[in-house]
């Protein structure tokens, strides 16, 4: 596997080595010793799906400490557009986020650390999204972050008279100015 850390310290784009041939392909999509080798050590204690349709935005989804989780995602099938952003107080990158094409057919995989909002839209007709989580679901500690916050400005790669299909929590959860947030930088 090839590990790229990316422009926020910590989120890592990782690429599997993928040998096809005329039967299909093969790839490792994970091995624990390789990431701890190279990101740190993480106990992934839950692997979860979903599936969606074109324009779906999900997101900015992040759980507070003690339930922080980190993700480890990828797509199986269609094409999403990716993000992490970091939200821990006193980061020289807080509030800054990196955006990553991830599909079935290129196969990255992105490392998203506790302490940044994770959200994907997705461009493909259907998009079957999997990801690791190193904690488990905590609904009460559960917490978002506007997709179209001004500060933040992620561009979410929309199409020309696309309309997207938010949950009614995404669409009504605050913006980072003032999201509840329990992360710092060290």
């Amino acid at each position: 596997m090839d590990f790229k850390e990316t422009s926020l310290p910590g989120v890592w784009i990782i690429e599997p080595k993928v040998f096809e041939d005329a039967r299909g392909y093969f790839m490792e999509a994970f091995k624990q010793e390789e990431f701890d080798a190279r990101v740190g050590a993480t106990c992934f204690v839950q692997d979860n799906e979903s599936c969606s349709s074109r324009g779906v935005l999900r997101g900015l989804h992040y759980q507070l400490a003690p339930y922080a989780q980190a993700k480890l995602v990828r797509v199986i099938k269609g094409t999403v557009l990716d993000v992490a952003v970091d939200i821990r107080r006193g980061s020289p990158t807080f509030g800054q986020y990196v955006a990553v094409e991830l599909s079935g057919e290129n196969k990255r995989q992105l490392f998203v650390p506790r302490g940044f909002a994770h959200g994907f839209h997705v461009l493909s007709d259907e998009a079957i999204f999997t990801y690791k989580v190193d904690n488990v679901y905590a609904p009460k500690y559960e917490r978002g972050i506007r997709f179209d916050d001004p500060t933040i400005q992620v561009d979410w790669r929309v199409a020309d008279g696309e309309t997207l299909n938010l949950s009614p929590k995404d669409q009504q959860a605050p913006f980072l100015s003032e999201a509840e947030i329990n992360f710092t930088y060290q």
